[in-house]
């Protein structure tokens, strides 16, 4: 069984959204476990208090450490647990990353707010810190979700066809091939003719072609990857 942990002041926004569909039923079948666990517990004062006004000034609140140390502690996680802390400032997650952890047994996120954590977290917890884009949230919770959704997905046994892992974007470093299915003709628009020939041969070589040619618009970094790695481009 794979465990995930979240370290987040809103674990309702966590555990709602992740027992459900897929990655619920990964939980039901005993493949996974999730659990949250919320830094305001390990407060003292009346107002439950997890902030405070940065050092050296400036706008906002900064998550002070304290609080998160001990609700990492309090999980008794084990030495080859990798704690992942989301963060704008970091390398952006990629798939390479998601294989990577879905081999991995306990994997912990936690999940900033504000003007973000103590950086003294980063450095005594944090194995790994990763951005999902450029650009800000307001929480951590929604990029905790979707590098666990990310990873989880692999999880033998997760999805039902090892075939839908293997054409993915991303899967194969290109973005996949327009998809299509009944009516033939909808809203007057027809499905391409040659996904109605029966030529398996034809309509491998036409997904290829609409699959680099995606790669090439939307991803132009991964399609020159591409052409500097495969002479066959």
């Amino acid at each position: 069984m794979k465990h995930f942990y979240f370290i987040t002041i809103f674990p309702e926004n966590i555990l709602i959204p992740i027992r459900c569909s897929i990655t619920g039923r990964a939980e039901k079948k005993n493949i996974t476990s999730y659990t949250a666990v919320d830094p305001r517990t390990f407060t003292n004062d009346l107002h439950r208090t997890i902030d405070d006004k940065p050092y050296g000034g400036g706008p906002g609140m900064v998550m002070k450490a304290e609080p998160i140390s001990k609700a990492i502690e309090s999980l008794n996680l084990p030495t080859d647990t990798e704690i992942i802390l989301t963060d704008p400032v970091a390398p952006l997650f990629t798939q390479e990353d998601a294989k990577d952890l879905s081999t991995k047994k306990h994997i912990t996120f936690i999940c900033g707010h504000y003007e973000g954590i103590d950086e003294r977290i980063r450095d005594t917890y944090a194995t790994r810190v990763y951005s999902i884009g450029d650009y800000i949230l307001t929480g951590g919770e929604l990029p905790a979700l979707v590098m666990a959704d990310s990873i989880i997905r692999l999880i033998p046994g997760v999805l039902g066809s090892q075939e839908s892992l293997d054409i993915d974007s991303y899967s194969q470093q290109h973005l996949s091939y327009p998809q299509y299915t009944r009516p033939e003709v909808w809203n007057g628009m027809e499905i391409p003719e040659v996904l109605k020939s029966g030529h398996h041969k034809n309509i491998e070589a036409w997904r290829k072609n609409q699959s680099l040619l995606r790669t090439k618009k939307y991803r132009p970094h991964l399609f020159n990857k591409m052409i500097n790695t495969d002479p066959l481009i």
